[in-house]
């Protein structure tokens, strides 16, 4: 069965492209414009996850968030926050009421489904998909395997874990010390350097003839995996 996500948002552009979006990757999609119905429609079906916007009429997200949590068939449900707000005493606010994930517009389509995923994996692993695709970039987590534009790819156990995170994250530019603490540990002592060396390693298994880099180097910040790559990912953007 399709794991049922519920958007409550009051924009019609951007409930249109979610819907789009969602619906091509094997979502089933519900919808509701405000707060009240939000609550309406949970209630009469309880969502696999709710994307949920913090400015709604009725009630604000925050609200619609703080009752799913206290009813009994929606307590443990996945909620992600959607909102223009971007200070850290919003984002915390919204973590504190209950909220699984925060992500602040504009942000990209990409992004967006790799959060649901890595949330649906955390708290419903029943219901995560398995295999993640970012162009013609596709990953099996259950089979252990990668592929690029068709071809299996081959990766080391340090390569496999420095793609695992980046490509959950597309487009998000990593410090050699923010890597370093995702894949190897913050309690291993690792020089930064051996990031590069790893990330070289990485860039030359993907790196398969007519097929563009998907690693991208920022200079003095670190590295990322660069959703442009992508046809599908490419100038998808929801609006604020």
């Amino acid at each position: 069965m399709k794991p049922h996500v519920l958007i409550a948002e009051d924009e019609g552009a951007l409930v249109t492209l979610l819907r789009y979006n969602l619906e091509r990757e094997g979502y089933r999609v519900s919808e509701a414009r405000d707060g009240e119905e939000a609550l309406l429609l949970a209630q009469e079906e309880p969502p696999d996850l709710v994307l949920l916007d913090w400015m709604l009429p009725q009630l604000s997200g925050i609200e619609v968030c703080r009752r799913l949590r206290n009813r009994l068939e929606t307590r443990n449900t996945p909620i992600i926050m959607l909102t223009a707000r971007g200070e850290e005493t919003d984002r915390i606010r919204g973590l504190d009421t209950g909220a699984d994930d925060y992500i602040t517009k504009p942000f990209s389509m990409t992004e967006l489904l790799a959060r649901l995923r890595a949330v649906l994996r955390r708290i419903r692993p029943s219901l995560a998909e398995d295999v993640v695709r970012i162009g013609d970039l596709e990953m099996d987590r259950v089979a252990h395997r990668v592929r690029r534009a068709g071809q299996e790819i081959h990766l080391g156990p340090t390569e496999y874990k420095l793609l695992d995170h980046l490509i959950q994250h597309p487009g998000r530019v990593f410090s050699r010390e923010q890597l370093l603490d995702a894949v190897w540990g913050s309690d291993v002592y690792v020089e930064a350097r051996t990031v590069d060396v790893h990330v070289g390693r990485l860039r030359k298994a993907l790196n398969i003839d007519g097929v563009r880099d998907p690693i991208r180097t920022v200079r003095s910040a670190g590295y990322a995996l660069d959703d442009m790559f992508s046809a599908e990912a490419a100038g998808v953007k929801a609006a604020s």
